[in-house]
């Protein structure tokens, strides 16, 4: 009898044992689930992150790409100066528009003696009478960054109605295409005239606009407002 109840003890301890132990893999089991599970969550949360990130710094990208194709580019101011005037002039515009300048120069310079209209004998007074003279050799007509600038200003002095003649070598040795170009002009008392149509025949390429003339004098103030009512102020 005692051998039994000793036997039936065994049995009863080893099945408990039993029982705690598939409780125990079963739980642990349970715990790497659930460790498993978080992880899986923990990836998806961070993949989430990081597809909200490339989303947000695309559309940066689209933003910026659209901001830098804003604006209306780049200007520059090109001038020929017989007495100072015309380079006053183009200097108030190059400061309005935050453009660059581009001086135009004669390898031989005109001297006030050469600038003499009453004397017939004067340099321009010959050149006046004979266009075969008006073939002014210059410097340079290569600006350097030419394909960058959007707009160009040509200023030039009024020579008996017209642009001055050392403005022509340097209009017709430059592509103007894809150019807005706008003519400007000094005088004393003669209006821009034709100037800027026979600039723009000679050219041959860009969009060329309705010129400007000022007075010999003009103040700061009045190209300031020009340049303002041509939408090309840089303020």
């Amino acid at each position: 009898m005692k051998h039994w109840k000793r036997l039936l003890s065994c049995v009863l301890a080893g099945s408990v044992a039993l029982a705690l132990a598939a409780c125990g893999q079963q739980s642990a089991g349970g715990s790497s689930a659930g460790n498993q599970s978080t992880s899986q969550s923990t990836d998806q949360s961070r993949e989430e992150v990081s597809s909200a990130a490339q989303s947000s710094a695309g559309s940066g990208a689209d933003a910026s790409g659209t901001e830098s194709g804003a604006g209306s580019g780049s200007v520059l101011v090109v001038y020929y100066s017989a007495t100072g005037n015309t380079e006053t002039v183009a200097n108030y515009i190059a400061e309005a528009t935050g453009g660059d300048i581009f001086e135009i120069t004669p390898a031989e310079p005109y001297t006030s003696d050469d600038l003499n209209w009453t004397d017939e004998n004067s340099r321009v007074s010959r050149e006046h009478e004979d266009e075969s003279l008006r073939d002014v050799e210059l410097t340079t007509t290569q600006v350097e960054n030419w394909d960058s600038y959007d707009t160009v200003f040509i200023g030039y002095p009024i020579w008996w109605g017209i642009a001055a003649w050392p403005v022509d070598g340097f209009v017709e040795a430059n592509d103007f295409t894809g150019k807005t170009v706008i003519p400007f002009c000094t005088s004393s008392s003669s209006g821009l005239g034709e100037s800027g149509e026979l600039l723009a025949e000679l050219a041959a390429s860009g969009d060329w606009q309705e010129g400007q003339r000022f007075r010999s004098s003009v103040s700061q103030e009045d190209v300031n407002e020009w340049v303002d009512s041509l939408g090309l102020s840089a303020e």
